[in-house]
């Protein structure tokens, strides 16, 4: 339910990415009038279902996991959690993924994770899966001692993190041995190197190699696999219509195709928001959701220290008749390993990046949970994700590229058992330089990585310095990068406006 108590108070919410409007929810939730900005056309920033020639393609994020923090995002507006679900109308995918890897063998990741010792056995042999039980309990209670103590949290300084639950946290982390590495982590467990890149290849996702990664990052998997996958009817680009559409029952004003183009201040608060049609919007505050040097920008405030930003990525859109892709050993998400895991990794992620020269690829197939959105005219929408280094540490023409290496990648594909789809009649390829276009720096749309100096207390606050009442939201901040963390990021920024302003969180 809205609060209506004390003089209404002025927001402004700079992008409708999910963090934009779950930060929107909880500030209208409290009683503010809330304006939303967004550049383009529709809600939902990188989490996007477009038309392409007719086809309905997911060209932004494609895993969804832990839904029920959409429900939480709408809330605040008194919206039911069974409205949600009703209007995401989500499917659950199952298997969560198929892992195909280089030695031919395959492994289908179930939803239900009960029976993911018994899959590992008939994919790898008798007795491989036998710690599996061990490792997943292993991961929820990382994922338990994590969430609410440093996860969903605000926090304002390391020593802030010192009080008797952190501390009691950390101790648990302690006990738990995820201070050392993800991958030996994992291989106190499972001995089977298959395997164990099954619970490590997410690290990815936060811009760092498997093997590199600590083992904190296994909330990542417990995310993932644990909590299992799902789906909304009509694509990913419904999480943003759902979230979007009820902020605007609850009376906030989105503003689509219209741009921030200058933040206001005047002394150590911004005032105002300028727009690209030429009007201001005054603001009590403002939480905006661009990474950190865009927002940087709108001030007119350079930056000074340098970010290191997660390895981008080449994604191919295209269609196949359907019915062709159904003898491929493949799923809605199916991930297809190269035999040099180590090195790939150490190539798109270093400081001088390069291709990968035997690459590990993700297929997306959203048409094996929502055929009704997927498949048109006879034809199957697919889209193939190939990691690449980003424009920092690979400065590659992927203008004059692109066409090449889509060609290359869907070729080694056909040879690894997709038979059919070196002929994909490709609609679109995003690429780096195409990410760089859409203002994403890097060139990828993977923001900041999570090295040790970018995450946790050290990851750029969320709370503008300098800029009392600016805040941020998205994958730029905390958490961090993944549709949980930047849902979480936009009631994070909106509980510290909430406590500025002196309203109370809606409950």
């Amino acid at each position: 339910m809205i609060s209506s108590r004390g003089p209404q108070r002025r927001a402004v919410v700079i992008g409708a990415g999910l963090s934009g409007l779950a930060a929107a929810a909880a500030l209208r939730g409290a009683g503010c009038a809330v304006t939303v900005l967004e550049a383009t056309g529709a809600p939902g920033g990188l989490v996007r279902t477009e038309t392409v020639d007719g086809h309905r393609f997911d060209t932004g994020a494609t895993v969804l996991t832990m839904p029920g923090l959409i429900e939480e995002a709408l809330a605040p507006l008194g919206v039911p959690a069974a409205r949600v679900r009703a209007a995401l109308a989500l499917r659950r995918v199952d298997p969560g993924y198929v892992m195909n890897y280089a030695d031919g063998t395959s492994l289908r990741v179930p939803r239900d994770t009960g029976r993911l010792a018994a899959a590992a056995d008939a994919a790898f042999g008798a007795g491989a899966g036998a710690g599996v039980p061990a490792l997943l309990d292993w991961l929820r209670r990382v994922d338990q001692t994590e969430y609410g103590v440093f996860f969903d949290r605000n926090y304002d300084s390391l020593p802030g993190l010192l009080d008797a639950r952190t501390r009691r946290a950390a101790a648990d982390l302690v006990r738990l041995r995820t201070l050392g590495g993800l991958t030996a982590a994992i291989a106190r467990f499972v001995d089977d190197e298959r395997l164990q890149r099954t619970f490590t290849f997410q690290a990815l996702y936060a811009g760092v190699p498997p093997a590199r990664a600590r083992a904190i990052y296994a909330i990542i998997p417990d995310m993932d696999i644990g909590h299992g996958l799902s789906a909304p009817a009509g694509g990913m680009g419904r999480i943003g219509e759902v979230l979007a559409g009820e902020l605007t029952a609850a009376g906030t004003e989105i503003e689509y195709r219209t741009r921030a183009v200058r933040i206001e201040t005047s002394g150590r608060a911004v005032v105002g928001v300028h727009t690209d049609d030429g009007r201001r919007l005054p603001a009590d505050v403002v939480v905006a959701t661009g990474e950190r040097d865009q927002v940087a920008g709108l001030l007119g405030r350079p930056t000074r220290r340098r970010l290191r930003y997660s390895p981008s990525a080449v994604v191919v859109h295209g269609l196949l008749p359907a019915g062709a892709a159904d003898t491929w050993r493949s799923g809605h998400h199916t991930v297809d390993f190269g035999a040099a895991w180590t090195r790939t990794f150490a190539e798109i992620t270093g400081r001088r990046g390069t291709p990968m020269t035997d690459g590990s690829f993700l297929i997306t197939r959203p048409a094996v949970s929502d055929p009704d959105t997927f498949v048109r005219d006879g034809l199957e929408s697919i889209s193939v994700l190939a990691p690449t280094p980003n424009l920092v540490t690979a400065p590659l023409d992927w203008e004059t590229l692109a066409p090449a290496y889509t060609a290359e990648v869907l070729g080694v594909l056909a040879g690894r058992g997709y038979p059919g789809i070196d002929g994909l009649h490709v609609r679109r390829v995003d690429h780096p330089g195409s990410w760089l276009r859409a203002g994403l720096p890097g060139g990828t749309p993977f923001s900041a990585a999570h090295t040790v100096r970018q995450t946790g207390p050290l990851r750029t606050r969320n709370r503008w310095p300098g800029v009392g009442n600016l805040f941020l939201a998205g994958s730029a901040t905390v958490p961090g990068v993944g549709i949980p963390p930047v849902l979480v990021s936009g009631k994070l920024a909106a509980q510290r406006a909430l406590a500025l302003l002196g309203l109370p969180e809606p409950r």
